[in-house]
């Protein structure tokens, strides 16, 4: 039987509650106040006067349906997918499973600038293929939009579908097919219902991403004047004349719907939810196709691969090599001049690759510790465990804008008595309530799997509480936080809304110097950034899983 919680426990996890409270909780709460609260008093009339207005109405309108077409071709696009990797002989591929997650990897703002320096007018696509004249001018529209930011969530649901269809085994489908079941009816009757439940979680999953995306909208959704809940929450936050009513009024109806959402999935996912996997086992195998099913398949896949990380990819490489982007993709046009002048002549750049690096390191340890010490110390909390760990992954279900602006309206309140708010100190209190939640989860994974006889033991032969930590417990969760840290880590160094919305004046990331670069028509110095930005991100992952994978525990 598990011990009563004592005294000094409850005083440690009520303190645990009041941080997190005061981290996670006010702000979002700030954040609704800001929207109904005028003069001390709940007043309704200026949110509802500011969802009502012409504007903000087209904004929730794009906004929602930006996330339906994004789904739906996200759709069409996963499904075939899911099912080519895992019950064809792509299967056995497995390097594919690595090349089709490079676009969630790849930050969505520095895709989109890949293709909008592909498809613009005398871009790149047109420099390849003259006689297509200005088809490439028709990217430049919702279709477009739905396609870049399509391309950059699909991996979401072709992995959730794929895992789902692997857990489904053959057996079922041939019990259909000796009652006379053609593929088609198969696909129908048996796999379709049996995806559902996971569908729906993958659904909103894109969904919300969608929604809560600024990168993609802000770079090439304001370029052709489609405004969604992000790019208008930021200008209202960002711009003069600021107005955080409006933001705040805006970022609650976000919240509103993405909660609406989560209900939403849960409802689907409990009615929809099948055991597959059991104590019996099950039967894999993969289907036996044509040669020219094959060759369809192998086709269709190389496409996806060539739209959604090729053609980025290669804007990117192609632009940070040209010399003059007059003379374009010419023969001696192409020189490595840009990424030396970030290093030599270019000193905001410099210090922008410093600024970022120090954020994410620091950020990726703070909330590593924390969010480890909060795992440890809450395991046997029993009630408090769930409110705590609620807290804690909170950020996770709400869109980053969001938390974001709660953080400021919350920090900027108490300036008088924290004067934190405008300072690097903020912003790496930003990242770590922001991606807190990477290493709850992480850890928590890692922890679970640690039986409570190792402490014991460790307890038992004289360890003090700290010697077992240190010695027992944190060698055994090492690779959760780790793999936590570095997540973190790689998403603070490239991030883009919560850098564009907090850092102090004249202080840049790479992030807000590859937009501002670009913007400011230096193309070929933002390509260059985000370059590196990717090789760096890139190496270290690489590295992490290659440490991980070699250290034995």
């Amino acid at each position: 039987m598990s011990k009563a919680i004592n005294g000094k426990q409850r005083i440690v996890y009520f303190t645990i509650f009041v941080v997190l409270f005061a981290l996670i909780i006010l702000p979002v709460v700030t954040v609704f106040g800001e929207a109904v609260i005028v003069d001390g008093r709940f007043d309704f009339s200026n949110a509802l006067q500011t969802i009502g207005d012409s504007e903000n109405i087209t904004t929730i309108t794009n906004s929602l349906l930006l996330g339906f077409l994004v789904v739906i071709v996200s759709t069409v696009i996963s499904t075939p997918l899911a099912f080519l990797l895992a019950r064809t002989k792509f299967a056995r591929w497995k390097w594919l499973d690595i090349v089709l997650m490079i676009p969630f990897m790849t930050p969505p703002y520095i895709a989109s600038m890949g293709w909008i320096l592909f498809m613009q007018k005398r871009g790149l696509f047109q420099q390849l293929f003259p006689w297509t004249g200005s088809f490439s001018e028709n990217f430049f529209s919702l279709g477009g939009l739905v396609l870049a930011m399509t391309f950059n969530v699909f991996p979401f649901m072709t992995t959730m579908l794929k895992n789902a269809i692997l857990n489904i085994g053959v057996n079922l489908e041939e019990s259909a097919a000796v009652s006379g079941a053609g593929f088609f009816c198969r696909l129908r009757k048996v796999m379709l219902p049996l995806l559902t439940g996971n569908y729906a979680i993958a659904m909103l999953l894109v969904f919300v991403k969608v929604l809560s995306e600024y990168g993609t909208p802000s770079t090439l959704g304001n370029r052709i004047g489609f405004y969604v809940f992000t790019t208008d929450i930021h200008r209202y936050a960002s711009t003069a004349p600021i107005d955080f009513g409006k933001a705040s009024s805006l970022s609650s109806v976000l919240v509103l719907i993405c909660m609406t959402m989560w209900l939403f999935q849960s409802y689907i996912t409990s009615k929809h939810t099948y055991s597959l996997v059991g104590g019996k086992g099950k039967k894999e195998s993969l289907y036996s196709c044509s040669r020219a099913a094959e060759i369809i398949g192998g086709v269709y896949i190389a496409l996806i691969i060539l739209v959604s990380v090729g053609v980025p990819y290669f804007s990117v490489l192609a632009t940070s090599l040209i010399k003059l982007r007059g003379y374009g993709l010419a023969a001696g046009n192409f020189t490595f001049q840009h990424y030396v002048e970030l290093f030599t002549k270019n000193s905001k750049g410099w210090e922008a690759l410093l600024t970022s690096t120090t954020l994410a390191v620091v950020s990726a340890t703070v909330a590593s510790v924390l969010g480890t010490l909060i795992v440890v110390t809450i395991k046997k909390a029993g009630k408090w465990k769930k409110i705590i760990e609620g807290e804690g992954l909170l950020p996770e279900m709400l869109p980053n804008i969001v938390l974001v602006i709660g953080l400021m309206l919350f920090w900027n309140k108490i300036y008088d008595i924290l004067p934190l708010y405008n300072t690097i100190g903020f912003m790496v209190l930003v990242y770590v309530v922001m991606f807190l939640p990477y290493t709850i989860q992480y850890v928590s994974s890692a922890y679970m799997q640690m039986g409570d006889s190792l402490v014991e033991a460790g307890t038992i032969c004289g360890g003090s509480r700290f010697y077992v930590m240190r010695h027992v417990t944190l060698p055994l969760i090492m690779r959760g936080v780790m793999q936590g840290w570095m997540m973190i880590f790689i998403i603070v160094f490239r991030e883009l809304v919560a850098a564009s919305l907090i850092s102090p004046p004249n202080v840049q990331t790479v992030s807000t110097f590859i937009v501002k670069e670009f913007e400011q028509g230096s193309a070929s110095v933002a390509m260059a950034m985000a370059l590196i930005c990717v090789v760096i991100t890139a190496t270290l992952l690489i590295i992490l899983n290659y440490a991980v994978g070699r250290k034995k525990y």
